[in-house]
């Protein structure tokens, strides 16, 4: 690898002999690959057009044979064969000139160079349209050599490592973060278009709360104040309600300190929304909108392939009951079987399921159920209804069943795409719950919530009916992109550092 590298770099010095930087300052192309392509269709093979074209790239290939030389080049749009012609190049090169364009180029230009090249356009009698250049500029000479172009960055750590050479060598790639980037744009249409306001809240937050889960710890060096990274952007939106917003969001980063798989990363997306005088069935309608019509935006159909699986995500989804799914998946019946939680923890056993110490009431063993034995079987949409008040802090009782709140799930392809509640407005049943919540905290389960004293005495201000929803970027954007790892849709995932050899 030293020995290519010192190469480019006696390149790049001989470039600068030659009185032409190897990195310039700036080069105005005048059309991209894609718009080339489109719109010279009609040009037959083997002949030409004197119209002059500029454009700029990336060499992603070469071949030289001779007088002639071919080299690929690649934008972000996608590729053009540059057409070489030693007779063409030479008549344009400068009479004082050492070195003939046509030898600059074939010598000093290496496969990951960024070139800029004027021209006219010319099919090949194999069908190629190219870029017959004219003349020529390095625009920025690679000192790192790219990728084997056969087989391509297929090292999946090294691609997340170094996604700038996963982004260069892999379409698909560039693909994934271009639709993550129109997915994100069509959301935020979708909730402006029905004046739903975005308003960014802290990231830096005295109180981590608004959901389960452990926080990132920091220090204000300044105030000498202990702060953690948010968790959860619900508990600020909801302030905003009580301040007199009937309709806000915010789409921005979340932060979790909890462990890293294919469906988690410590630093996430997720938008959350929440609407005055509205319940979790308005919640439920509003998500099969927005996803339905992001992914009709983002993929051009309701209906996708996830993982070699058609999903139809086409409205109405099917809804049921927490109760419900485990009694149909498992043949546990936890609302009418059991009196007490022993009895479900011994039925739960002989089903074969685990069952943690955490898991202390019948409402978290039917959540432990929900988890081992439902959750990864729901593959197409299913709004899963009706949770435990155990394990939602936030939500509101339910208006007719004991011990449930109003809050859904939805799940698609088995994984977790959206929470929302009918949101929990009573300031003393909130404070109730958030001190039970603390008390979890204090005995050691650092994923429970704290008490917000702020947030209670917004509520206490008085906050109107409501419904609440979050969804989750990173998951929505790799059912349509078909990515099976959330690390294959977020740019840069968090990794564990290269290991690193002592220094002696």
């Amino acid at each position: 690898m030293s020995d290519l590298r010192n190469v480019r770099l006696e390149k790049a010095k001989s470039l600068q002999d030659l009185g032409k930087s190897p990195y310039a300052i700036r080069f105005e192309p005048s059309h991209h690959a894609a718009s080339l392509q489109a719109n010279h269709v009609d040009l037959a093979n083997g002949e030409e057009r004197s119209e002059t074209v500029s454009v700029a790239g990336r060499v992603m290939s070469r071949r030289v044979m001779g007088k002639l030389a071919f080299f690929t080049l690649a934008d972000e749009t996608g590729t053009i064969q540059l057409y070489l012609e030693k007779r063409s190049l030479e008549k344009n090169s400068a009479e004082n000139e050492p070195l003939g364009a046509f030898k600059q180029l074939t010598e000093f230009v290496d496969a990951g160079d960024w070139i800029g090249v004027q021209g006219t356009l010319k099919r090949t009698d194999r069908g190629e349209l190219s870029v017959k250049v004219q003349q020529w500029e390095m625009l920025s000479k690679s000192l790192q050599p790219l990728p084997d172009k056969w087989h391509g960055l297929t090292d999946v750590e090294k691609r997340y490592r170094q996604r700038y050479l996963d982004l260069i060598v892999n379409p698909q790639s560039r693909e994934t973060f271009r639709r993550r980037a129109n997915l994100v744009s069509s959301i935020r249409r979708f909730l402006d278009d029905r004046e739903f306001l975005e308003i960014e809240t802290p990231v830096l937050q005295s109180e981590a709360g608004g959901a389960e889960a452990r926080p990132f710890i920091t220090h204000h060096n300044t105030l000498d104040l202990p702060l953690y990274l948010r968790i959860a952007t619900e508990l600020h939106l909801k302030r905003l309600v009580v301040g007199g917003f009937e309709r806000v969001y915010e789409l921005g980063r979340i932060f979790r300190n909890e462990g890293v798989s294919t469906r988690h990363n410590p630093e996430f997306t997720s938008v959350e929304i929440y609407q005055a005088f509205a319940d979790y069935n308005d919640m439920m309608n509003l998500t099969e909108e927005l996803i339905s019509s992001t992914c009709l935006h983002t993929c051009g159909s309701t209906t996708i392939t996830y993982q070699g699986i058609e999903i139809d995500l086409t409205p109405p989804w099917r809804r049921a009951t927490m109760h419900e799914l485990v009694k149909e998946f498992t043949g546990l019946d936890f609302i009418n079987s059991f009196s007490n939680r022993s009895e479900a923890e011994l039925a739960m056993q002989e089903a074969g399921m685990e069952v943690p110490a955490k898991a202390d009431t019948v409402g978290r063993l039917l959540n432990e159920a929900f988890e081992q034995s439902v959750e990864t079987a729901l593959i197409q949409p299913t709004f899963v209804i009706d949770y435990p008040i155990e394990i939602s802090p936030l939500a509101r009782k339910h208006r007719s069943k004991k011990g449930m709140v109003e809050r859904f799930e939805l799940f698609v392809a088995g994984r977790e795409m959206a929470n929302a509640f009918s949101e929990l407005i009573d300031p003393i049943d909130q404070r109730e719950r958030l001190e039970s919540q603390q008390a979890r905290r204090d005995a050691g389960d650092l994923e429970a919530n704290s008490v917000d004293e702020d947030f209670l005495n917004a509520l206490e201000v008085g906050m109107p009916p409501t419904g609440g929803l979050g969804i989750g970027i990173d998951r929505l954007v790799m059912l349509l992109t078909d990515s099976p790892s959330i690390r294959d849709v977020i740019a840069f995932p968090v990794l564990r550092p290269e290991s690193r050899p002592l220094s002696s």
